[in-house]
C-alpha cells in the first residue's frame, strides 16, 4: 500500500505532458522494433519515395540592433554617390552630423574619395542621430576615418583596418560598356581600371569594345570584418576582345615585376594606345579635315580625345620630360622622349601635374597633367601625337614595341608560379560560359 501511495505521488507530481511523451517514446521504441522486422528493401522503399521542394523565405535585415539600442548599417559606395545619398541609405537623419561633415578639414576625404565599391559602416540611434561613421581612406596605410559621438559632440579619428587579403574569381560580358558589365558581376570599379591598363597594349578600351567581348579576373580582394574593404591587384586575367584572346598573370622575381602571357612573354607595350583611361575620340589621325579655328582645310597629325575638364592625362610610355609650358596653337603642353627617337605630345591642358618640369624622368602611367582647352581649341579635349624620330605616327595605328621577355632562367620559377593562376582562370571561364548558355 506504501509503494502504490508512493507511486501516485510521483505520478501526481509529474506534469501530464511528461506522461504523455513517455507514452509516445514507448509507442515509438516498439515501432522501431518491428521496423527492424519488416523493413522493405531499398528497391521497394524508393516506389514511395517523391521529392518535395519547398520555398524557404529568407529574411535578411537591412540593420542589425545592438545591445545598446543603436542600428548599424553598412552600405558599399555606388557610382554617382554623394556624400546625401550616402548618409540618406545608411540611416542617417542627423543635419549636425552633415553639417560636422562639411566644415570640418579632417573629414574632407569622405567628399573626395567616394570610391564605388567601398564599404562604409554607420552607427545612429533610432531617430537617426549618427553615433559612429567608419569610412575606409585611400592610401597604402589601410587606415579608416571615424567620425564618432563622445558626450554629445562629434570628434574624428584615424584608426588602423585589420585586412585579411582573399582571392576573388569573376567573369563578365561586355553589352554595353566595360563599367557596365563589371558592375553586373559587383567588381569594384579599380579592378576594371586595372584590366584597361594591363591590356590597354593591344585594346583600345575607347573603340576596341564589342558586344559580347568576355573576360575572366583573378585578384585579391582585402576584408576588414568579413566584409570588402579595398581592392588589390589582379593576379590573373583574361580578356577574349573580338575573338582573339588576351592573358597577363602577375609575376614578381629579384629581377623585376610585371604581367606576362603564360609562355612568359611581357605583355606591356613600350607604349598605351591611350593616354587617357576612358574617354571618346573626336577627331582622328587625318590627312585633311577643316580646322574649326583656322577655316581651312589642313592635316591632322594626332588624335583628339574628348574628356572633361581636369581629367587625368598619363604618361603613354617612359620617358623623360623634354618640354613642359605654353607652345602656340597647343595652348599648355608635355612632351616626353622616349628611348631616343620616340616622342609624345599632349596639347591643350588645362594645367600640369605638381612636379613636371623639364628634364625630369616619368614612368608609364604617371599623371603628367590634366585635359583642358589652352590654345586653339573649341572645348574641352586632349590632342594627342606620337612621333618616330619626328615624323608623326597614328597612335591608333603603329606597331607598339614590347618590353623584354622573361629570360630562360627565369622560365622554370615563372611556370610553377603561373600554373595554379591559370587553372583558375580556366574555371571561372567555364563557369562563365555554362551561366552564358
Amino acid at each position: 500500500m506504501q509503494i502504490l501511495t508512493h507511486l501516485n505521488t510521483v505520478r501526481e507530481s509529474r506534469p501530464r505532458h511528461f506522461w504523455t511523451g513517455t507514452f509516445v517514446a514507448c509507442i515509438s521504441l516498439f515501432g522501431m522494433v518491428a521496423a527492424f522486422g519488416t523493413a522493405p528493401d531499398s528497391h521497394d522503399l524508393r516506389a514511395f519515395q517523391h521529392p518535395v521542394v519547398e520555398p524557404l523565405a529568407l529574411t535578411v535585415p537591412e540593420s542589425r540592433e545592438s545591445v545598446d539600442g543603436a542600428f548599424v548599417r553598412e552600405e558599399r559606395i555606388q557610382r554617382g554617390d554623394t556624400v546625401a545619398s550616402l548618409l540618406s541609405r545608411l540611416g542617417v537623419q542627423d543635419e549636425q552630423a552633415f553639417i560636422f561633415l562639411r566644415q570640418q578639414p579632417e573629414t574632407q576625404p569622405v567628399f573626395r574619395q567616394l570610391r564605388p565599391g567601398k564599404i562604409v559602416t554607420a552607427h545612429t540611434r533610432e531617430s537617426g542621430e549618427l553615433i559612429t561613421l567608419s569610412f575606409p581612406l585611400n592610401g597604402p596605410k589601410h587606415n579608416a576615418l571615424v567620425i564618432e559621438r563622445r558626450n554629445g559632440n562629434l570628434q574624428t579619428r584615424e584608426e588602423l583596418q585589420v585586412l585579411n587579403p582573399q582571392v576573388v574569381m569573376k567573369a563578365g560580358e561586355i553589352r554595353s560598356s566595360l563599367f557596365a558589365a563589371t558592375d553586373a558581376i559587383g567588381m569594384p570599379d579599380s579592378i576594371a581600371t586595372q584590366m584597361a591598363d594591363i591590356f590597354g597594349g593591344d585594346i583600345d578600351f575607347h573603340r576596341d569594345l564589342r558586344r559580347g567581348d568576355h573576360f575572366s579576373v583573378v585578384y585579391e580582394m582585402h576584408f576588414s570584418h568579413w566584409q570588402p574593404a579595398r581592392s588589390g591587384r589582379i593576379l590573373a586575367a583574361e580578356f577574349v576582345n573580338n575573338g582573339k584572346a588576351f592573358s597577363a598573370i602577375w609575376y614578381e622575381s629579384k629581377d623585376g615585376q610585371g604581367y606576362y602571357t603564360a609562355e612568359g612573354k611581357n605583355i606591356r607595350k613600350a607604349f598605351l594606345r591611350s593616354p587617357l583611361e576612358f574617354s571618346r575620340v573626336t577627331s582622328g589621325f587625318t590627312s585633311s579635315r577643316f580646322h574649326p579655328i583656322l577655316q581651312t582645310w589642313r592635316a591632322h597629325k594626332g588624335v583628339d580625345y574628348g574628356a572633361p575638364v581636369g581629367t587625368r592625362v598619363k604618361a603613354t610610355g617612359d620617358g623623360i620630360v623634354e618640354f613642359v609650358g605654353k607652345q602656340g596653337g597647343y595652348g599648355n603642353l608635355v612632351i616626353l622622349r622616349h628611348q631616343g627617337r620616340f616622342t609624345t605630345h599632349y596639347g591643350h591642358l588645362n594645367g600640369f601635374a605638381s612636379g613636371i618640369r623639364k628634364g625630369i624622368r616619368v614612368s608609364q602611367g604617371d599623371i603628367i597633367g590634366y585635359v583642358g582647352k589652352t590654345g586653339w581649341a573649341t572645348g574641352p579635349h586632349l590632342h594627342y601625337e606620337f612621333r618616330i624620330n619626328e615624323v608623326h605616327q597614328n597612335p591608333l595605328a603603329v606597331a607598339l614595341p614590347s618590353a623584354p621577355p622573361l629570360g630562360q632562367h627565369q622560365m622554370a620559377e615563372f611556370k610553377l608560379h603561373a600554373e595554379p593562376l591559370a587553372y583558375r582562370l580556366d574555371r571561372v571561364r567555364g563557369l562563365n560560359l555554362a551561366l552564358l548558355d
